[in-house]
Order: structure tokens, then sequence, then C-alpha cells
């Protein structure tokens, strides 16, 4: 297994996957070939943030969920996994929680952007 892959579904083969109560009633679609570019775009800069931040102690991204209205945090290996299983499938795989994570570890993606093409523009210069 590639950790970069993410953890495995532990009901993966599991004839009595609680899963299969739920209907899927969205089949996920292809993406398009601009969606494709940008999710391509987005692992690699998720891969430059991780450079940049990982360093620093940042262990990943939080995002505000839609659905809920609250924080999820996602380490840099299991939002590359997501961002790849867009690419493959359509849509990211279903996962636990990050338990426990503290909160300060984290930033959001425009401030990962935003402190990466600074630290960027201060390297070119100097």
């Amino acid at each position: 297994m590639n950790l970069d892959d993410g953890p495995l579904d532990p009901f993966l083969d599991d004839p009595s996957d609680p899963a299969a109560l739920l209907d899927d009633h969205e089949p996920a679609q292809p993406l398009s070939d601009d969606e494709r570019a940008d999710v391509l775009a987005d692992l690699a800069e998720l891969g430059e943030f991780r450079t940049t931040l990982d360093p620093q102690g940042i262990d990943g991204i939080t995002v505000e969920c839609g659905d809920c209205g609250e924080q999820h945090f996602f380490g840099w290996d299991l939002m590359a996994a997501n961002l790849r299983a867009l690419l493959g499938e359509g849509r990211t795989h279903v996962h636990e929680p990050a338990f426990a994570p503290d909160p300060e570890a984290y930033v959001t993606w425009d401030y990962a952007r935003g402190y990466t093409d600074a630290v960027n523009t201060l390297t070119k210069r100097h």
C-alpha cells in the first residue's frame, strides 16, 4: 500500500458493510477536462504547501464543511489521497475525522497559499 493512498476501508470486501444500506442516489460523474486540470493544479500546490509548511509544524489543511459547518482537519497525506480519489473516481473517500487535532497545526488553503507565495517571493529576492 502506498501511504499517500490514505487509510484502507475497514469494511473492504465485507458483505455486512453498514455503508451498503446507503443508497447512492448520485453516482460519481467523470471530471471534465477543466476540473481535472484544477485538481492536478491543487495536487501540485498541496505539495508546495507541505514542503513549505511541514517544517514549520503545520500538519495539514483545515476546511469548513458545507454540510455541518464545522472545521474538518486533513493531514497532508489524507488531503492528497482525497484529491487523487477525485481524479480517479470523481469523489473523495469516506474517512474518519482526525482524532483530537490541534487546530493550531492546521491552516486554510488560502493561508497556505499566501504563506507559500510569500516564502517563495522572499527566496527569489535573495
